[in-house]
């Protein structure tokens, strides 16, 4: 089953965010990216604002931000979407793997994956272990925005890897 393009079954891809992409370097690359994925699927992006914190937040003052957050994100993930979390704890997948993550769920009759990313410290545990997958990019650390602009590539990449094109080497 092709993953878009074929009549009105299209999948919905949502990403749901913590903060607010605000460095243009950051915000031109994923509009272009936004762009692309626009010939695959319905693509929507939202941005939550992140929970103001004080300079040194305590364990439990963390933990209370990470729940106004999940309230948040939870009212912006659509009925029976995949919901996969991006946590640096998670599993690891190649570009293929991924493809074929997305492939499979379409092919099961899902029609909306919504990928979810956090501010500064993450996502609640709550939120995590509701994800039928928690996605790892890497082991190692990189700004938030930086690693929505990289899940975006790699959705991109995902597709055409499906489609068969030659952006995937």
């Amino acid at each position: 089953m092709p993953a878009g393009g074929g009549g009105n079954a299209m999948l919905t891809v949502r990403l749901v965010s913590v903060g607010k992409m605000k460095e243009r370097h950051y915000t031109a690359a994923f509009e272009e990216y936004r762009k692309r994925l626009g010939a695959y699927c319905r693509f929507e992006s939202e941005e939550i604002p992140e929970q103001r914190l004080p300079e040194n937040p305590s364990q439990k003052e963390i933990d209370t931000a990470l729940e106004r957050e999940r309230a948040l994100i939870e009212k912006r993930v659509p009925p029976r979407s995949v919901l996969v979390a991006m946590c640096v704890e998670g599993e690891s997948k190649s570009s293929v793997e991924l493809a074929g993550l997305i492939q499979s769920w379409a092919g099961a009759g899902s029609s909306s994956l919504c990928f979810v990313t956090g501010g500064s410290f993450g996502l609640s545990g709550e939120l995590k272990r509701q994800a039928r997958l928690r996605l790892s990019m890497s082991r190692m650390t990189f700004p938030h925005h930086l690693a929505r602009v990289m899940l975006c590539e790699q959705l991109y990449r995902a597709f055409t890897i499906i489609e068969g094109s030659r952006y995937h080497k």
